[in-house]
């Protein structure tokens, strides 16, 4: 038998784990600590392989409902809007599903982080099936090249129908996706001027998206195709040499790299500098590769709040629940009542992160939708001795150390399990991934 981990190892492997993995299965963390935090590492970046997991899941096949109902006739369009809610609710817990029981969960957790950078929102787009083949292409690049993703997500037809380049014209350009694309996805803020943004229109001419289906075509007599002076380069673009010059800019390099360290290692630290090292040739993969390697996981400043479909997701790999075990419209109001439901971002910005998510009013919801996971939760972990139980719960759920307060909370459900894995999942050291 080894030496007992260290606090500084508990906390490292904790962390890669509910950071990059979602968290542990049962079971998974103790087995980590006993090979070390390289093991840790390797395990949280395997990806591409088969998953019978994900497998057993299946495919989600949605339909191309064509154009809004039309007339006078409140049965078609019922059934129409019938239709739409349904899929819409099939599309959520399919991609929960997936989170919750993938064996290597890598490419879901980046698929979700790329959700939130290229934020598109169902409110608008209206379609489940094109807001599922923006999801494809999200889970195909989510550990690819950032440049071969960029230049997909331009006429990506869901990102177009939410930012109006559908309206785009030469004659009154729209200029919300050249905005944003620029803004917000590729090279950030005081890295283009609004005459680039006003060229980068005019550059995205010529597109036109099928609502129903994300289906996106190119008019060539509809395209400004005369030379323009777009960010110190002059030419005539269109979506996908934009897509390649924004992104060959060194901002784009810094700006992707900020944004994964904020995401999965802290909002108040600054990346190391060496990190853009690693993105340079636009791989993702590598840049994920070396956030994993860093050193950053036993400094105490490196604190993220869970946001509710990370904690979600986490709470129901430990408890092995599946989603759709659950009643599906009760789960999903109670994700947008705590301020979070896939496909549904609040605005192209993406969702808020921090301690915003810990709110009381949000963790009232948090707590009937730990109810319901608990309701069919597996709690063969903590099968232990009642003196060994609170280690054990830290055990199972990836916790690196239960505070005093905490521990004694949870001393006083010890002869429930249901109650102690309730209390657990609801701690703040569950909530927060010190």
């Amino acid at each position: 038998m080894g030496a007992t981990p260290t606090y500084e190892e508990r906390l490292a492997t904790a962390r890669l784990l509910h950071r990059f993995n979602f968290g542990p299965t049962p079971g998974q963390y103790a087995n980590l600590l006993e090979h070390g935090l390289a093991a840790t590492q390797a395990a949280v970046l395997v990806h591409g392989r088969d998953d019978p997991e994900l497998d057993a899941i299946g495919p989600l096949v949605l339909a191309d409902l064509g154009y809004f109902p039309s007339g006078n006739s409140p049965a078609k369009s019922n059934a129409f809007w019938n239709r739409i809610q349904k899929d819409s609710s099939d599309l959520v817990m399919w991609w929960l599903d997936r989170m919750v029981a993938a064996r290597y969960p890598l490419t879901e957790r980046m698929t979700w982080f790329w959700h939130g950078h290229w934020a598109t929102s169902i409110s608008s787009v209206t379609y489940p099936l094109t807001m599922k083949k923006q999801n494809n292409t999200l889970r195909f690049h989510a550990l690819g090249n950032f440049m071969d993703m960029a230049r997909e997500m331009v006429v990506d037809g869901a990102l177009n129908v939410w930012l109006n380049n559908n309206e785009n014209y030469v004659q009154a350009p729209n200029e919300n996706l050249a905005r944003e694309f620029m803004e917000l996805m590729t090279i950030g803020v005081n890295h283009y001027t609004q005459d680039d943004v006003a060229a980068a229109a005019l550059a995205l001419t010529g597109y036109s998206t099928v609502q129903s289906n994300g289906r996106v075509t190119f008019n060539p007599k509809e395209h400004f195709s005369v030379p323009l002076g777009l960010l110190g380069s002059t030419g005539v673009f269109d979506a996908d040499s934009f897509a390649k010059l924004v992104v060959s800019k060194s901002d784009n390099v810094q700006f992707i790299a900020d944004r994964l360290w904020f995401r999965f290692v802290s909002g108040s630290t600054v990346p190391p500098a060496a990190l853009t090292q690693s993105f340079e040739k636009r791989d993702i993969a590598s840049l994920v590769s070396a956030l994993v390697y860093s050193p950053a996981w036993t400094d105490p400043a490196n604190t993220l709040v869970k946001s509710p479909v990370e904690w979600f997701v986490g709470a129901c790999r430990a408890l092995k629940v599946r989603p759709s075990s659950l009643n599906a419209s009760d789960t999903q109001w109670l994700l947008s009542q705590m301020g979070q439901l896939p496909f549904n971002p609040p605005n192209v910005g993406g969702w808020t992160y921090g301690t915003a998510w810990l709110s009381g009013v949000a963790y009232q919801y948090r707590f009937e939708l730990a109810q319901n996971i608990v309701a069919k939760g597996d709690f063969a972990p903590l099968a232990v001795q009642p003196l060994n139980m609170i280690q054990a719960c830290a055990d199972w759920l990836g916790v690196p150390q239960w505070s005093s307060r905490t521990a004694n909370a949870l001393t006083l459900s010890l002869a429930t399990p249901s109650e102690l894995a309730l209390a657990a999942i609801l701690s703040p050291e569950y909530m927060v991934s010190i």
